[in-house]
């Protein structure tokens, strides 16, 4: 299947490994022309807490590269821990990572996407915003939030070319994941028994569902989330 990216401009954030990592590669796969973006990049760095940060980084992407078509943004969770433990830094922090960022590159791109008729934004989420997990407070607030806001913002710009989904992944072998339950082993096991498809998903899978998200063929599909989880949501 075509999916209409070769030549595409693309900027992933946090895409420095896992399934970021594995989003910038499909995507250059389909062809696209690829900005991959993370803390430790060296060609286009940037840290989400800095959100000043988020038009320099646009701007440097479309000096080498042309104006940004397809925009992912893909970030680590906050931390983990007991609901009521964290500080208001650690709230403050997990705002400006997870809504304020993606809102900073959007206010910068989804402008331009409007201007030549064609576009796609992509948030790497999680299925937490549908069934909270306990110990993941910080992260089922503020994803939760963003998605309320591509939402609202999808129908605007619907009728532009315009398109604003977002992808859920469920238990994925990341480093994320080894860090919940102290090792990927470990979390393959429990996934066994836990998950209807008795595996860990992997970085691929998400990329797989979110190349086709971001092309030429999705233009009718916005405001969505897809879980990407095996089928371990049990909600409807």
């Amino acid at each position: 299947m075509d999916l209409g990216l070769a030549g595409r401009v693309a900027l992933v954030t946090g895409a420095s490994k896992g399934i970021g990592a594995a989003i910038a590669a499909e995507l250059e796969a389909e062809g696209a022309r690829v900005a991959a973006s993370s803390r430790s990049s060296e060609r286009f760095a940037w840290d989400t807490g800095e959100l000043d940060g988020a038009g320099r980084l646009v701007a440097e992407v479309e000096a080498e590269l042309g104006p940004i078509d397809v925009l992912v943004y893909n970030t680590g969770g906050p931390p983990m821990g007991e609901p009521l433990s964290f500080t208001r830094e650690q709230w403050e922090a997990a705002y400006r990572s997870l809504v304020l960022a993606p809102m900073a590159l959007i206010e910068r791109v989804v402008p331009g996407m409007r201007e030549r008729g064609w576009g796609r934004v992509l948030n790497v989420v999680s299925t937490s915003v549908r069934e909270p997990i306990a110990e993941l407070m910080l992260s089922n607030t503020h994803r939760s939030a963003i998605v309320a806001g591509f939402k609202t913002l999808a129908r605007q710009v619907a009728a532009d070319g315009v398109t604003l989904n977002n992808v859920l992944p469920g238990r994925i072998g990341t480093d994320r994941l080894r860090d919940e339950h102290g090792s990927l082993d470990t979390a393959a096991d429990a996934a066994k028994t836990q998950v209807p498809a008795g595996r860990l998903g992997t970085p691929e899978e998400v990329a797989a569902a979110a190349a086709f998200l971001v092309s030429d063929r999705a233009g009718y599909i916005t405001g969505e989330t897809l879980a990407i989880d095996g089928g371990l949501l049990q909600s409807i």
